[in-house]
């Protein structure tokens, strides 16, 4: 048989040349995925507190999904801004993002508190974000931030559980014991306590602690067992007032500028969007491990905890529904969000209440002083 040598040697060089072109074209991309977007954040909480921790546990959520594409790196309150200023730094680009609670821009526009202030119409804070993400509310929320001209980008998470009315040096007995008395808290809840009588500070949370020692403030609420352990809450005081309606439905916001979100390709967008969601329900489930421990190394402290009289209860109920009254006259955007919210909770939670169990019956059962009697 006769071979040509010649046009084989050709059709190699060919073939070689065709998959060097092949694999440069595959290479590229590789090349472009491994370049990495870095996103500064802050958060509104001290490095040492649960909260800033669970901003961390959102960032390595999205840093783990998105295989080196995206780094989101967090700093603690007042590392580049205070903690109030957030949402102006992440609009003007100081920031790329940010972790904090709506209700601190409430200076903005009071409709921004009922994100977390107040009774939610009997909602509780999963509820308030059901309402958030399918009854109208991210909506809403994105024409107020508009209005502000905010160019922001926000995303809500993590219910709550119900804030304490908080420390004070002696324990309140009725609503006229809040009369003079003077009082941190933050969002309407300043509007609430300021009708209850309150002499009301509305300080960020590193600076709480401080002012009780120095005598600057008589009485203060944070958020829950394990911040205010950590803040140092039981160093200075040690009577704990459980359960309140100031901010029984509160969450967590997720800031982002618009244009830095913008400029993401769609599958990071989707990484950050579904980060937000995981986040959520890990944090959910941390803070009943984290918070449930803590109260009890508080009770080892010493603090004593007593649950508020049912009178301030309904006097909180009472001084909100004049707050909004009034805040509503004053503002549409506000009596549309609270018209809304409304709406949803007549719903819902007559959906919840009619079907949920109690679930202190089951535990008293097993664990209350009958049972005690019993082993």
């Amino acid at each position: 048989m006769t071979t040509h040598p010649a046009p084989r040697r050709r059709f190699l060089k060919k073939t070689a040349a065709g998959a060097a072109v092949g694999a440069g074209a595959l290479a590229t991309p590789a090349i472009s995925q491994a370049q990495t977007t870095s996103l500064r954040f802050q958060s509104t909480w001290p490095a040492k507190d649960i909260f800033h921790e669970y901003a961390n546990d959102f960032a390595k959520k999205v840093n783990d999904m998105a295989g080196g594409r995206l780094k989101i790196e967090v700093l603690p309150a007042g590392a580049v801004v205070p903690a109030f200023q957030l949402l102006d730094a992440v609009n003007k680009g100081t920031l790329d993002g940010g972790h904090g609670v709506v209700a601190y821009h409430y200076g903005k526009n009071s409709a921004l508190a009922l994100w977390g202030s107040g009774p939610g119409y009997g909602m509780d804070p999963n509820m308030l974000l059901a309402w958030h993400y399918y009854g109208g509310g991210k909506a809403m929320l994105e024409e107020i931030y508009k209005s502000l001209n905010m160019e922001v980008v926000s995303f809500l998470y993590g219910p709550m559980p119900t804030q304490p009315l908080g420390w004070f040096k002696k324990p309140i007995a009725k609503a006229e014991d809040m009369k003079g008395l003077k009082y941190r808290t933050v969002g309407l809840a300043v509007d609430v306590f300021t009708e209850l009588g309150a002499a009301v500070n509305p300080l960020p949370g590193g600076e709480i602690v401080p002012a009780l020692d120095r005598g600057l403030i008589d009485a203060a609420e944070f958020n829950n067992a394990s911040s205010d352990r950590v803040l140092g809450f039981p160093d200075v005081v040690k009577n704990c007032m459980l359960q309140s309606f100031h901010q029984s439905t509160e969450q967590f916001e997720i800031l982002f500028n618009r244009g830095k979100y913008s400029a993401l390709p769609q599958e990071l967008k989707s990484i950050i969007d579904y980060a937000v969601q995981a986040a959520s329900a890990d944090m959910s489930w941390k803070a009943i491990e984290r918070n449930s421990a803590d109260y009890q190394e508080l009770k080892k402290a010493g603090v004593k905890f007593y649950k508020t009289p049912d009178s301030v209860l309904r006097a909180q109920l009472a001084a909100w529904d004049k707050t909004v009254e009034k805040k509503g006259a004053e503002n549409p955007q506000f009596k549309k969000v609270l018209d809304s919210q409304r709406e949803f909770a007549r719903r819902a939670g007559q959906w919840q209440n009619d079907y949920y169990v109690n679930f202190r019956m089951a535990y008293d059962h097993y664990f209350g002083p009958k049972a005690a009697k019993k082993a």
